[in-house]
């Protein structure tokens, strides 16, 4: 397939405001595209690189080559020639660099050019969303949405299930299972503003404490065990603590969910940054053990001995958990079997101040009858936290005066918008300590695809919790919705930009 064929339907995917033609333009694209080839299709409309970083920056690409005058392009040349660029290290390494891409820029045409700058900056963001992705692949194979939803769930890879589609039809979704070793993309939670809303909206349900750790997924089975994080990464080296407590589960073979979370005197969690710096870090493992252990607790169960529990009522889940982890290696939890009687109401509004109080960062509702939706933000989970919080994405950076000189510091928030792009919300400099501006300054660098006078604009990666006290509208932004005394509560790398709030969910937080 041609990079035309992928740029053109970029910008069509673009200029169209209806959700259907979107989803026709991708299908006409996916019918067109071989088999093998649409994992790259995929990959290039939404705006990623499957190389991720390239070590190309916005400067590079300031003074492209004229353009060939014919599209010849094609898919697996440009997967090449990426791969390419980026295996250049050592002496010389940004001038062969730019050579590469030079000789790239200058086969693709003018439409292509375009195209390339902005992906290889991180600035092509024209709306063609996994999810839309997913429904024109159903178009293109005559597959049920859902049934194809599903299947990239349980694969955690949308490029894989296209391939299989692609080339073997419908049928080849009934290959999709959920096995052991291979990761799926979480369940997630809307939110209510208090405990008596969630109870009113889910009914019957357990309540969870919502610990201030960071999501895990652990899958054993007689070769060992296998531990990944909300985003699917692998961390297994890097968690010996869950490796250990994994061998206190009566089941051969397994797929839990749950958190890592560290703890100081008494059991209350120290801050989240620490978790997020221990999880993350690469150093040398018994050092950081050491130095900072992490507590697993568990609060889901997606498999167990080969039984695909994904199906089962979170009940059914629950107690087949409590059968094989002991009560220190599963999240605390209490059941509103009948939320309409006040005294259980009195009971969960208890459970949930004494989880603030404890440290945490409030509960989960779970309704007893709901199934595990992996990959979903599902109605039947609700999180409940004692402030106002939102996760948003970092947009861009200005430098700081005074005692924050040389530091970037007031930060641009964005909140994903219905077309896969960004709405800015405002700015906010509160909250930050100077561990923070300081680690900030370094990060966002790195992310940097344009350098301005005032700061710098990034590519829209680094998440950020910030805690607001409401929501109010203002012409000022684009999507006529402003937050009100928004502070940094800490960055969450632990979360991708496409797992941040919407635009929707902030508009909806508006008084009246």
């Amino acid at each position: 397939m041609l990079l035309a064929d992928v740029a053109q339907t970029s910008l069509e995917v673009t200029a169209a405001s209806a959700r259907t033609e979107k989803t026709a333009l991708l299908a006409r694209l996916f019918r067109a595209t071989p088999p093998e080839e649409a994992p790259l299709a995929i990959t290039y409309l939404a705006g990623r690189l499957p190389q991720r970083r390239i070590g190309v920056g916005w400067r590079a690409l300031q003074d492209p080559p004229a353009p060939a005058t014919a599209a010849r392009l094609t898919l697996a040349e440009l997967d090449e020639a990426l791969t390419a660029i980026g295996a250049v290290s050592g002496k010389g390494a940004q001038a062969e660099r730019a050579r590469l891409l030079r000789s790239l820029l200058g086969a693709a045409t003018a439409p292509e050019q375009d195209f390339l700058i902005r992906l290889i900056a991180g600035e092509l963001r024209q709306g063609a969303l996994d999810a839309l992705a997913a429904e024109g692949l159903a178009a293109a194979s005559g597959a049920g949405a859902d049934e194809v939803r599903h299947a990239v769930m349980l694969s955690g890879s949308l490029g894989t299930v296209a391939r299989a589609l692609l080339a073997e039809g419908p049928a080849a979704l009934t290959a999709f299972r959920l096995e052991v070793g291979r990761p799926v993309h979480p369940m997630l939670a809307q939110t209510a503003k208090d405990v008596d809303e969630a109870l009113d909206r889910l009914g019957p349900c357990c309540v969870d404490e919502k610990l201030d750790g960071i999501r895990v997924q652990v899958h054993l089975d007689p070769s060992g065990v296998r531990i990944y994080t909300r985003t699917l990464e692998e961390v297994t080296e890097r968690l010996p603590e869950v490796t250990a407590a994994a061998g206190q589960l009566t089941a051969t073979r397994a797929v839990l969910d749950g958190e890592v979370i560290a703890l100081g005197p008494g059991g209350r969690p120290r801050p989240f940054q620490e978790t997020s710096s221990r999880v993350g870090s690469r150093l040398d493992v018994a050092t950081a053990q050491a130095s900072l252990p992490l507590s697993p607790a568990f609060f889901d169960l997606l498999s167990l001995d080969g039984r695909d529990l994904l199906a089962e009522p979170a009940a059914v889940r629950h107690a087949e958990l409590t059968r094989i982890a002991p009560e220190a290696l599963r999240v605390r939890r209490m059941e509103a079997a009948d939320p309409g009687d006040e005294s259980v109401r009195r009971a969960v509004r208890a459970f949930a101040e004494e989880a603030v109080a404890g440290g945490q960062e409030g509960v989960v509702l779970k309704a007893l009858d709901s199934p595990y939706s992996a990959g979903r933000r599902g109605a039947s989970w609700i999180k409940v936290k004692p402030v106002h919080t939102l996760d948003l994405v970092v947009l861009a950076a200005e430098w700081g005066h005074g005692r924050r000189t040389g530091k970037l510091s007031n930060l641009h928030l964005g909140a994903r918008r219905a077309d896969g792009g960004f709405a800015m919300l405002g700015k906010t400099f509160k909250g930050l300590t100077d561990v923070l501006l300081a680690w900030q300054t370094e990060r966002l660098q790195q992310l940097a695809v344009r350098t301005e006078p005032w700061g710098v604009v990034v590519r829209p990666e680094l998440v950020v919790e910030v805690a607001f006290d409401g929501v109010q509208r203002s012409s000022r932004y684009p999507a006529g919705v402003t937050l009100r005394f928004a502070r940094v509560l800490r960055f969450r790398e632990d979360k991708t930009a496409s797992a941040a709030d919407t635009v929707g969910t902030v508009i909806d937080a508006l008084p009246g």
